[in-house]
C-alpha cells in the first residue's frame, strides 16, 4: 500500500492537536518520511509551566533510540577496520569481561545491564562507568540468550571514544550529525539550550531533571533532536547498503510483543506486509518511536513530552506503516502455576507471581531503585493465558510476559519482559 504524503500532512495537521488533548499528551512532534520526502507537524506546547509551542524544528528527547544511532557508530568503525564484531570486548576495553561486540549491540552478553550510576560530567565518565561493571553478576552464559542492556551500550560508546581518540559526544556529531545534515540534534543540555528543547512531564506536570547523567549517554539518557532529524538517520539506513546488516537478525526474541527478533541495533519484525525495523526510546518524562518501512522506503518518527504516549503513537503508526496485531487472551489456555510461580529479581524490580484459591496466577511488580527515581510504580494484574510459555497481563499497558529456562526443579528460571529476571533461590509463591 502507498503512502501519500499528502494525505497524511493533511491528517496530521487536522487531527494532531486533538490527539494530543485527547492522550494527555503537553507536546508532540511528528515526522514522515517516503522515498526522501518528508512532512512534519507539531502540538502542544515544550512545557505547561512555560507555554512556549511544539514546533516541527522542536528537539525532543529520543531515549533509546540512540542505540541505534550508537550501533551505526560502531559499524562505521567495523567498516573501516577498526573493530571486528566477533572479537573480545577486552580488545578494546582492557580487563573487560567476557563478551563479544557483537553480543553487545544485539543485548545477548548476560550480565546485569540496567546499571545507572552517574559518573559526572567529565570526559572521563565513560570510563569510570565501564570500570563499575565487573561488579555487576551475569545472569546467564554470553550468546544464550537475549535480555535488553542499557549497560552494554555504554560499553560500545566507550569502544567507540577508544577507536577514535575522541569523547563520544563529539564523534556523535563528527561521525553521524555532521555528515547526514542532522542540523537539529543535541548531544546534552548545553547543546540542545540552542533549540527549542521539551521538557519531560509526569502526571502534567514537568519532571524537575532535564536528562539523565551523561555516562549513560550512548543508552538514551541525553539524546535529543527532532523527529524530521531521526527520519533523516532511517534515510540513511534505507539507503547505505553497508548498513543492510545491521537488519539481519542475530537473536529470536521472546514472544513477548517486542518483534520476531534482534539485530545489530534494531528491532525486527517480520509482519505478513514485509519486514518493518525500528526502536523505541524512553527517557525521563518523555518518549519517542522510530518505525522503518523498507518495502515501502518510508520511515516516521514520533517525540512526545508525557501523557498516554504510548495510545497516541500508536494511533498514528497505524496510519502509516504496519504494525503488529495486538496480543488477545487465549481464554482456552490455562497457565502453569507450579511453573511460574515464584519471586523473580532484577537491579530495578521485585516480581511475585502467585496463584490464588481459585487458581488464577497474579503478577505483582514492585520497582527498585533507579526504576523507582524515574517514577516506575508498582502494580498488581492477573496472567492470561496466551501461547506457549508467554502469558498476558489483564491490566491494560503491560505487554506479554515470558516464563522461560528451568531452574532444575521444573519451574522457569526467567521471568523475561524484555530483561531476563532471574528466580530467587528458595522463594516461591503458590
Amino acid at each position: 500500500m502507498r503512502v501519500e504524503l499528502a494525505e497524511v500532512e493533511g491528517w496530521l495537521r487536522e487531527r494532531l492537536p486533538g490527539l494530543a488533548e485527547e492522550h494527555g499528551v503537553p507536546g508532540v512532534s511528528v515526522a514522515v518520511g517516503v522515498e526522501g520526502r518528508v512532512v512534519e507537524a507539531a502540538a502542544g506546547v515544550l512545557s505547561t509551566a512555560t507555554g512556549v509551542e511544539a514546533t516541527a524544528d522542536s528537539v525532543f528527547q529520543i531515549g533509546s533510540i540512540t542505540k541505534a544511532l550508537t550501533a551505526t557508530l560502531v559499524m562505521g568503525l567495523v567498516a573501516e577496520g577498526l573493530v571486528e564484531l566477533d572479537a573480545p570486548v577486552a580488545r578494546y576495553v582492557p580487563g573487560f569481561r567476557e563478551a563479544t561486540v557483537r553480543q553487545l549491540l544485539c543485548h545477548t552478553s548476560g550480565f546485569e545491564g540496567d546499571v545507572f550510576t552517574d559518573t559526572g560530567k567529565g570526559d572521563d565518565c565513560l570510563e569510570k562507568y565501564v570500570e563499575l561493571l565487573a561488579d555487576m553478576p551475569q545472569i546467564f552464559a554470553p550468546g544464550e540468550m537475549f535480555s535488553y542492556n542499557n549497560a552494554g551500550y555504554c560499553v560500545l560508546g566507550r569502544i567507540v571514544e577508544v577507536a577514535r581518540g575522541e569523547p563520544f559526544g563529539r564523534c556523535m556529531r563528527d561521525h553521524l550529525f555532521t555528515p547526514l545534515g542532522m542540523t537539529h540534534a543535541a548531544n546534552d543540555p548545553y547543546e540542545a539550550i540552542l533549540h527549542r528543547a521539551a521538557v519531560g512531564h509526569r502526571g502534567g506536570r514537568p519532571v524537575p531533571v532535564w536528562s539523565g547523567p551523561r555516562s549513560e549517554a550512548p543508552a538514551g539518557s541525553m539524546l535529543a533532536m527532532t523527529p524530521r532529524d531521526l527520519v533523516t538517520f532511517a534515510r540513511a539506513h534505507l539507503t547505505d547498503e553497508g548498513l543492510r546488516a545491521m537488519r539481519e537478525p542475530q537473536v529470536v526474541l521472546p514472544d513477548i510483543g517486542w518483534g520476531t527478533a534482534w539485530g545489530l541495533g534494531w528491532e525486527l519484525h517480520d509482519l505478513p506486509g514485509g519486514p518493518v525495523f525500528g526502536h523505541k526510546g524512553n527517557s525521563i518524562g518523555q518518549s519517542a518511536v522510530l518505525r522503518i518501512d523498507p518495502g515501502r522506503d518510508l520511515a516516521v518518527a514520533i517525540c512526545v513530552n508525557g501523557g498516554d504516549g504510548k495510545a497516541l503513537m500508536k494511533e498514528i503508526l497505524g496510519r502509516v506503516v504496519e504494525s503488529p496485531a495486538e496480543p488477545v487472551p487465549d481464554r482456552a489456555a490455562r497457565p502453569d502455576a507450579r511453573r511460574c510461580a515464584g519471586v523473580y529479581l532484577s537491579s530495578t524490580s521485585e516480581t511475585t507471581v502467585s496463584e490464588d484459591e481459585r487458581g488464577r496466577l497474579w503478577l505483582e511488580k514492585v520497582p527498585l531503585g533507579f526504576a523507582v527515581e524515574i517514577g516506575s510504580e508498582p502494580y498488581r494484574t492477573e496472567l492470561l493465558g496466551w501461547r506457549g510459555n508467554s502469558l498476558l497481563p489483564a491490566k491494560p499497558g503491560h505487554g506479554p510476559v515470558a516464563f522461560l529456562g528451568d531452574d532444575g526443579e521444573g519451574r522457569a528460571r526467567y521471568l523475561h519482559t524484555g530483561r531476563a529476571d532471574v528466580r530467587a533461590p528458595g522463594r516461591t509463591e503458590a
